[in-house]
């Protein structure tokens, strides 16, 4: 007699997880075969005819490094890239000058939170709740509750621009939250993340657009753990590269803390890729090319910023229902439209204009042949769907 097979399954009790809600916008515009599409979903930059851009400081540095091996990289990653990297947003710091930055290659900007987090468990145990704003990028909920964090949402936005108040004042009642804890040093217990994908996007400058960063670590004399992310700002996203630093009150807690690191990082990727880090390297530390760099950000964000300037001109010549001053009034890559649900759905079914669920657009992926179709569809939409 054969042996019974078992019907049962290992994973028999496994629940199937919805498609991540960006990546499927991208999904569903590929597919999409109609000619007028438009996908404001990602955020890619795309130069003036829709098509992705190899930055021209870029190309100079792969030609440079041609020939170089394939070898492993040491845990923390390649010291030469770290090095120009938190110089780069650091120069000038007394955190830099004494010794008290620590850190480690990541896989782009998701690695590097994803490093912070496994990082920062390892630290302070007792660290249970982060905190994030309210719309954000949507991995950051994700990140942060797969690595077993309680997230609390920061309300952030409001009738199109940044509700100042309303977040202040959550975050006071956080603080407040955690003193009833028993945290009675709140200086000690607020610890801020900055996840910093874009800067010189914003302003075409680095050092502009990583103000805040400086004024935390330098004028308020926070600790803090700030993500960096090459993708989008050297035009280097499949080849993820990127670093997560943490700011301490000295060379000692930064030693500690580039050990741990270290650890958090064996225990996931071992090393991260080289390729992407020579180039940013190579860039970063030879002046021609990084002064290359510097005229590519402002190219970038100079499109950005008249493909904003031209929405907000097509919306108002189109008297489109309500008022867009917004859409200029935001900076970045990014701008919040405040369409609604059904609208956004609308603009998808009859438009083929695809975005995300926030109604979150990528101002990149606009240019001259498509921004007047976009703002039509938008007043039409508008027009008839509450």
């Amino acid at each position: 007699m054969e042996p019974m097979q078992s019907t049962s399954s290992f994973l028999g009790g496994a629940e199937y997880i919805p498609a991540d809600a960006i990546f499927e916008v991208t999904k569903k515009y590929l597919a999409d075969p109609n000619p007028n599409k438009v996908n404001v979903g990602a955020g890619t930059y795309r130069d003036e005819n829709g098509k992705p851009w190899i930055l021209p400081s870029v190309r100079m540095a792969k030609e440079r490094i041609a020939g170089c091996d394939h070898e492993y990289l040491p845990i923390a990653g390649l010291k030469s890239f770290r090095d120009a990297a938190v110089n780069l947003v650091f120069h000038d710091t007394a955190a830099l000058k004494e010794g008290r930055i620590a850190s480690c290659q990541s896989l782009s900007g998701t690695g590097a939170l994803h490093l912070a987090g496994l990082a920062l468990r390892k630290a302070n145990p007792s660290l249970k709740t982060v905190y994030i704003t309210e719309p954000t990028w949507s991995n950051h909920e994700l990140l942060f509750e797969s690595l077993g964090f309680e997230v609390q949402k920061l309300p952030y936005y409001k009738d199109g621009e940044f509700d100042f108040e309303s977040y202040v004042r959550a975050l006071e009642c956080a603080s407040k939250a955690m003193e009833a804890t028993g945290c009675s040093h709140q200086t000690e217990r607020d610890f801020p993340i900055f996840d910093s994908a874009y800067l010189g996007f914003n302003s075409g400058s680095v050092d502009e657009d990583a103000w805040a960063i400086k004024y935390f670590v330098e004028n308020l004399e926070l600790e803090a753990s700030i993500a960096l992310s090459f993708a989008k700002i050297m035009g280097l996203y499949g080849e993820r590269t990127g670093l997560i630093t943490f700011v301490t009150k000295s060379a000692e807690t930064t030693r500690t803390m580039n050990s741990i690191l270290e650890n958090v990082q064996r225990a996931t990727l071992s090393s991260p890729p080289v390729y992407g880090a020579r180039i940013a390297s190579t860039v970063l530390n030879t002046p021609e090319f990084e002064k290359q760099w510097a005229e590519d950000l402002i190219t970038m964000s100079t499109r950005i910023q008249y493909m904003r300037e031209k929405l907000y001109k097509e919306l108002v010549r189109l008297e489109t229902p309500g008022d867009w001053s917004h859409i200029v009034k935001q900076s970045g890559m990014f701008g919040y439209t405040g369409l609604s649900s059904a609208q956004i759905k609308h603009l998808q079914k009859k438009y083929h204009v695809y975005m995300a669920d926030t109604s979150r657009i990528s101002i990149a992926g606009l240019n001259e042949s498509n921004v007047g179709y976009f703002a039509q569809a938008i007043n039409e939409t508008v027009k008839c769907v509450k």
